[in-house]
């Protein structure tokens, strides 16, 4: 069935989010494995996709660990350094749907403040019709909850909701609602599927 609305994850999906290597270019290898193996940084995050404060928690990090200090803290810091480069075919894809008419939302995990820094610097992602933001909503994916609230918000039955997201965990939890779902492993994979869809032409998805 034709999906109504189309579902984006932001992180991998429309911009790569790899810290590792982010670290490995500014710290090396090796001191980045250290600091990877004594801090659980991945955590940390999603305490601020969760809706806790960017900066006071990244910082209070940083002091726990104050071998690390420098380094942590340019998780804030540098925040947009870390979230880079744009995947620009899939945000071709994106505003191809909204050209089309086809609703496009996010459903995301991010934090508060670094959405908000994260705006100004890619203006695409002020243009979905609706943006499911997980630190203002207080939960994260896979957690069922974050999939309920976005059915109850946008009105619409998850059958025919299409959503893509590079992680198996979070796909898994939206099929278990009965969402239509793509595992995102590539822009032009993402492409066949909206094309077979019928949402986008071969030329429309073309990049």
């Amino acid at each position: 069935m034709t999906p109504q609305a189309v579902i984006f994850d932001i992180g991998n999906v429309l911009i790569e989010w790899q810290p590792e290597r982010y670290y490995d270019r500014v710290v090396g290898i090796d001191r980045r494995r250290a600091m990877f193996a004594a801090v659980d940084l991945h955590g940390m995050n999603d305490r601020v996709d969760r809706g806790e404060d960017f900066r006071t928690t990244i910082y209070e990090t940083a002091d726990t660990y104050p071998e690390f200090r420098a380094e942590i803290r340019m998780w804030h810091d540098n925040w947009i350094d870390l979230a880079q480069p744009v995947i620009a075919h899939s945000v071709h894809l994106m505003q191809a749907l909204r050209a089309r008419g086809v609703p496009v939302f996010a459903l995301t995990n991010f934090g508060i403040g670094s959405f908000d820094v994260a705006v100004p610097k890619y203006p695409f992602l002020g243009q979905f019709d609706r943006a499911y933001v997980s630190g203002r909503m207080g939960v994260i994916k896979p957690d069922a909850r974050i999939y309920q609230m976005v059915e109850d918000d946008c009105g619409i039955a998850p059958e025919h909701l299409l959503f893509t997201d590079d992680r198996p965990d979070n796909i898994n939890a939206a099929a278990a609602r009965g969402w239509q779902v793509h595992l995102f492993d590539g822009p032009q994979g993402w492409a066949d599927r909206l094309v077979a869809a019928g949402l986008l032409s071969v030329q429309e998805a073309r990049f």
